[in-house]
């Protein structure tokens, strides 16, 4: 009897199981970790800032932070972002607006804001809001504020019956995507950009943001709508909204 019992163990199938080693399946575990789907980020821009982008960018954020009174803790473009969204939850519209204003006419190089009005401030005194200083303005932006707008290029549009290069086409922000608020983008962005362009340099400008894609127009020599019917200020804000997530929002889902 048990010699029998001794076969039927013999001849029972093996049954094994190939078992990973423990580092190794905490090596898989982050490859798998690493090819998860991405978030609301997929497919964001990269933006490889050189010592000039960096400076400016730098440069910027710690003028807002003068000016407001708040510290952040990154660097480059982060602390812009960071910055701005600290002050879209402590301040109204308005202020973030002037002070916006007040940190761009402190962090702009005196040099930059000569060489961009230098020029068309002398062809103005002849021929006032030519053309020559709406096309100047328009590729002198795409050189300039890459940093913080992101690529851009100069598009044709016609203006007052004539085709001229006077805008300047955006294909996605920087800020609007890095931020995803569209309260950001009026009050931190286009509404003081206007302001101070028009006001500094003399050249009016209206900015017009494509919330669906992300994209912007800035064209040079229009004047903006007034605010009551400026189409982007009654824009809904972002489920993903950054401004969204650090306070409450109004009921109609705008955060501006």
């Amino acid at each position: 009897m048990s010699s029998r019992r001794a076969d039927e163990r013999r001849c029972r199938p093996v049954r094994s199981v190939l078992a990973m080693p423990p580092e190794n399946l905490v090596t898989e575990r982050l490859r798998l970790k690493k090819l998860k789907p991405a978030d609301s980020k997929a497919g964001s821009s990269v933006h490889n800032d050189n010592w000039f982008d960096l400076l400016a960018i730098n440069y910027l954020s710690q003028s807002l932070q003068a000016a407001t009174g708040l510290k952040s803790m990154m660097s480059g473009y982060e602390s812009l972002v960071e910055t701005t969204a600290m002050m879209s939850k402590r301040y109204n519209t308005k202020t973030q607006q002037k002070l916006v204003v007040k940190a761009l006419d402190s962090a702009i190089p005196k040099f930059i804001l000569d060489l961009a009005s230098l020029f068309p401030l002398l062809i103005r005194t002849l021929l006032p809001q030519s053309q020559f200083t709406r096309e100047y303005f328009a590729a002198f932006t795409t050189v300039f504020f890459a940093w913080l707008i992101g690529p851009s290029e100069v598009l044709e549009s016609e203006f007052e019956g004539r085709r001229e290069k006077n805008v300047v086409y955006v294909k996605k922000c920087r800020f609007l995507e890095q931020s995803n608020c569209v309260g950001m983008c009026i009050n931190l962005c286009k509404m003081p950009s206007q302001v101070f362009i028009k006001d500094s340099l003399g050249m009016p400008v209206n900015m017009v943001p494509n919330f669906d894609d992300m994209s912007c127009k800035m064209i040079f020599g229009q004047d903006p709508p007034a605010s009551n019917d400026d189409p982007a200020l009654k824009q809904p804000c972002y489920k993903l909204c950054k401004a969204n997530q650090m306070h409450t929002v109004k009921s109609s889902g705008q955060c501006i």
